[in-house]
C-alpha cells in the first residue's frame, strides 16, 4: 500500500468512493444523500487535490511495485485507490487561539480496513496538517458509529464539542406546543 497525493485524474475515483462513505454512513444516521451529492463532492475534491489536501492509498502489486493496468500516462501514480482522505486548514472568521487541521473524509474501502490503511492515511493527513502549521487537527464522526470512534480514539482523539440533534417529527415537539 502507498500513500500519495491525488490527482485530477483520480476525482472520478474519488467521488465514488465518497458515494460509498455517504451511503455507508445512512446507516448511522447521516442526512446525506450519496449519489445526489457526486457534483458538489467532486468539485469539493477538486479544490482540495489543488490545494494538496488528499492523499489517497493504492494497491501495490505482489512485487511492491503499484499496479499499472497500461492505460495511466508515464509519470502517473497507478493502482487501485482503496481509500482516501481529504483535509485543510479550517478557515474561520472568528479569532481562535489555535490553528486547526480538519479531516473532512477519510474512507478506506471495507476489503482493506483493519490492515493499517486508515492509520497511514490518517498519519499522512496529519503531517500534512502538521507541516501547513496546524496546534490541533479535528473531525466528525456521528455519534451510532462505534467502530469509527473506536479507531479515531486508538489514534488519540477525545471528544472536544458534542452536537445534539432533535428531529422535529416527534411526540415532544407537537403543533399544539407552538
Amino acid at each position: 500500500m502507498r500513500v500519495s497525493s491525488a490527482a485530477f485524474s483520480d476525482l472520478d475515483d474519488l467521488a465514488d468512493l465518497w458515494v460509498e462513505l455517504a451511503a455507508d454512513q445512512r446507516s448511522f444516521g447521516s442526512h446525506l444523500r450519496a449519489d445526489a451529492n457526486r457534483t458538489p463532492i467532486r468539485e469539493a475534491l477538486a479544490r482540495h487535490v489543488a490545494a494538496d489536501g488528499v492523499l489517497v492509498a493504492r494497491e501495490e502489486g505482489t512485487d511492491g511495485t503499484e499496479r499499472n493496468d497500461g492505460d495511466e500516462a508515464e509519470g502517473a501514480e497507478t493502482g487501485d485507490i482503496v481509500g482516501f482522505v481529504m483535509f485543510d486548514i479550517e478557515a474561520e472568521a472568528y479569532e481562535q487561539d489555535a490553528t486547526r487541521g480538519m479531516i473532512r473524509n477519510l474512507f478506506v474501502r471495507p476489503a482493506y480496513r483493519d490492515a493499517g490503511v486508515g492509520a497511514r492515511l490518517l498519519a499522512a493527513a496529519e503531517t500534512a496538517l502538521g507541516d501547513a502549521g496546524a496546534d490541533t487537527v479535528a473531525l466528525d464522526v456521528l455519534a451510532d458509529n462505534d467502530a469509527a470512534r473506536r479507531f479515531y480514539r486508538r489514534h488519540g482523539y477525545r471528544p472536544h464539542r458534542v452536537e445534539l440533534e432533535k428531529s422535529m417529527r416527534n411526540d415532544t415537539h407537537s403543533k399544539e406546543d407552538r
